[in-house]
C-alpha cells in the first residue's frame, strides 16, 4: 500500500472514530424530549436584541423583557473574547439560553469560550454530526460543564407566556446533504411584534416551514447569499428590517445585491454588520427602535 493510501486509510479511521464519539455523546447528554422548557408570568420591559459585529459570521445576544437572556451563537473561535466582553460590558454574567444554530465555525467557534466565561441555563443545538475540530472542541466543553443539549428541531418551545414566546420553526427534517439547512430557525414573538431568526438555513429549509414566518425584524439567512431569501420566503415575512451579518469585503461577496433587493421591495430597510456595525433592535412589545455603532 502507498503511503498516500496509507494516510487515507488512517484519515478515514480517525474520522470514523469521532463520528462514533459523537454519536455517545448525544446518547448520554442530548435531552431528545425536550419540548416545553420554561413559563414565565405576564412581562413588563423591553427586549432589546443586539446583533454583535463578528466579521463573517453570527452572533446575536438577547436581553429577554423578563430579565433572562439569550445567546445565539457566536462568531469564529476568535471572537468568543469579543462577544464575552460585549455581553459582559452590558452587565450579565449568565446565559439563560445558548442557541448553536448549524455546526460551521462561523457560528459555533466562539460558543466553547463563552460557556468557560459564563454560567449557563439551556443549550439548544440541532441533532446533526461534524467531525471538524471547532465541533469537537464544543461538544468536549459542554460535556466538562455537565451540560445537556436539548434538541433544536421544529415544534420546540423554549419560552412561553402571555406576552413573549420564543418557538423553534426549523429544521423540519432528519437529515439534509448541506449543513446550512440544519440551521435552528427561532421566532420570537413579544407582545405585538416579532423577530426571526434564520442562522444559514436556505431556500429547501424555508420552504419546509409551516409555520407563520411574518415578522417585524428578521436576521437574513446566510448572511444574504442568494442561497437563501427566496422571493416567496421574502414576500411571507414582509419584515420592517432585514438585518444582514456579515463581514467587510468577504470572499464570498455575500450579501448579493439581487437578495438585498428583495428585502427592500417588501419594504424593509436594510442594516448590515459590515457597514453599521453592532445593531440593536429595541422593542416594549408594540414600538421598535434601531441604533447602530457606526
Amino acid at each position: 500500500m502507498s503511503r498516500i493510501n496509507k494516510f487515507r486509510l488512517k484519515k478515514n479511521i480517525v474520522s470514523i472514530f469521532l463520528v462514533i464519539l459523537i454519536g455517545i455523546f448525544y446518547s448520554v447528554f442530548y435531552d431528545e424530549n425536550s419540548i416545553s422548557v420554561s413559563k414565565a408570568n405576564d412581562l413588563v420591559g423591553s427586549i432589546e436584541i443586539h446583533f454583535i459585529d463578528v466579521g463573517q459570521g453570527d452572533s446575536i445576544f438577547i436581553e429577554l423583557p423578563n430579565e433572562e437572556t439569550m445567546l445565539i451563537d457566536a462568531g469564529e473561535e476568535s471572537e468568543g473574547n469579543i462577544v464575552s466582553d460585549y455581553i459582559k460590558t452590558l452587565g450579565y454574567a449568565k446565559i439563560d439560553y445558548l442557541i448553536g444554530t448549524h455546526p460551521h465555525t462561523d457560528h459555533i467557534g466562539g460558543l466553547a469560550y463563552i460557556i468557560n466565561n459564563f454560567d449557563i441555563g439551556k443549550v439548544y443545538m440541532p441533532k446533526v454530526v461534524s467531525t471538524s475540530k471547532t465541533y469537537e472542541n464544543l461538544l468536549n466543553t459542554i460535556f466538562d460543564k455537565g451540560l445537556k443539549v436539548n434538541n433544536a428541531k421544529a415544534g420546540v418551545n423554549i419560552l412561553d407566556s402571555e406576552n413573549l414566546n420564543i418557538d423553534i420553526l426549523a429544521p423540519n427534517s432528519e437529515s439534509y446533504s448541506d449543513l446550512n439547512n440544519y440551521s435552528a430557525v427561532l421566532k420570537i414573538t413579544y407582545g405585538d411584534r416579532k423577530f426571526l431568526f434564520m442562522g444559514d438555513a436556505e431556500t429547501k429549509s424555508e420552504n419546509e416551514i409551516i409555520s407563520d414566518v411574518s415578522a417585524d425584524v428578521i436576521k437574513v439567512g446566510h448572511h444574504g447569499s442568494d442561497s437563501s431569501s427566496s422571493q416567496s420566503f421574502v414576500n411571507k415575512v414582509s419584515p420592517k428590517y432585514a438585518i444582514i451579518m456579515v463581514g467587510y469585503g468577504n470572499k464570498y461577496n455575500h450579501p448579493y445585491q439581487s437578495i438585498i433587493d428583495r428585502w427592500v421591495n417588501v419594504g424593509a430597510s436594510i442594516y448590515r454588520t459590515d457597514l453599521n456595525g453592532n445593531i440593536v433592535v429595541t422593542s416594549d412589545g408594540n414600538s421598535l427602535e434601531v441604533s447602530t455603532s457606526k
